[in-house]
């Protein structure tokens, strides 16, 4: 009796400790890296020399999982909310309530003004560019401008080939380790786009580009039903979505990056 009291309560530890490690997750590493990699080929000669100088020869794609890296660490928990922006559908950033620990639009504010204060040290520089790199690209996952009531998916169960997970768990790396390439495959194999497009994309603000995300968040909640077998179907539908949001997310990465180091 003993020994089965002992599963039992080792089995809800197990589901709750996966469950607040569930909302931790974004865009996997590869999606990530991806990011990190499709940056580099928008960057100015000059904003490269200036990262290499800082990550003392890192590549973004190298740094760009630090941010969740770190949270193995408790001493930087006060990051944790940086990585996502919790709203309701019918509003956009602007009118929506604010995280008073942060957001992925405040974190991003701060890593910029480290970054750009000539009085930081280049090693609070190095952590915050880190820090940036990341975020960029979690403000492109869908599931993190998502609604607060299901922590941007996190609850919503679904299958992915018969397997239990979540739907942001299917955003954030399912369909990408499905596709079966490696960051910088999946950076060189991103569309072709002409000066004009780049140019549009990079347009806006901050807060332009998360209320941008936002809507695509809105559509993805209608993608999947609570309990649904997600497979084939679902990937052949929604991985153009995937690879558009990682090309965004470099492209504006590369835009932020060169005005830091203008």
């Amino acid at each position: 009796m003993k020994s089965i009291k002992i599963i039992v309560v080792l089995g809800v530890f197990l589901m709750s400790y996966s469950l607040v490690h569930a909302e931790n997750i974004d865009w996997g590493k590869t999606g990530h890296r991806t990011v990190g990699q499709i940056a580099n080929q928008y960057l100015k000669n000059k904003t490269k020399r200036k990262i290499a100088e800082i990550l003392d020869g890192q590549s973004l794609a190298e740094v760009a999982n630090f941010a969740d890296d770190i949270k193995s660490d408790r001493k930087y928990s006060k990051y944790y909310t940086w990585h996502y922006v919790n709203m309701p559908f019918d509003v956009d950033y602007q009118n929506s309530e604010k995280n008073p620990k942060g957001d992925l639009v405040t974190g991003i504010a701060k890593c910029k003004e480290v970054i750009s204060n000539k009085n930081s040290a280049k090693e609070e520089k190095a952590f915050y560019l880190k820090l940036l790199v990341h975020l960029i690209g979690d403000m492109h996952q869908p599931m993190h401008v998502g609604r607060k009531g299901d922590k941007g998916g996190n609850t919503i169960q679904v299958q992915w080939f018969g397997q239990g997970t979540n739907l942001h768990a299917v955003w954030d790396a399912k369909m990408i380790d499905f596709y079966k390439m490696s960051f910088s495959e999946m950076a060189s194999n991103a569309d072709e786009l002409t000066k004009q497009q780049v140019k549009f994309i990079q347009q806006g603000t901050v807060v332009d580009w998360i209320n941008d995300t936002h809507q695509f968040a809105i559509k993805v909640y209608g993608t999947a039903k609570t309990g649904e077998n997600l497979r084939y179907r679902y990937m052949y539908d929604n991985f153009g979505l995937v690879r558009s949001q990682l090309q965004k997310g470099g492209i504006r990465l590369a835009k932020v990056l060169n005005d830091l180091f203008s």
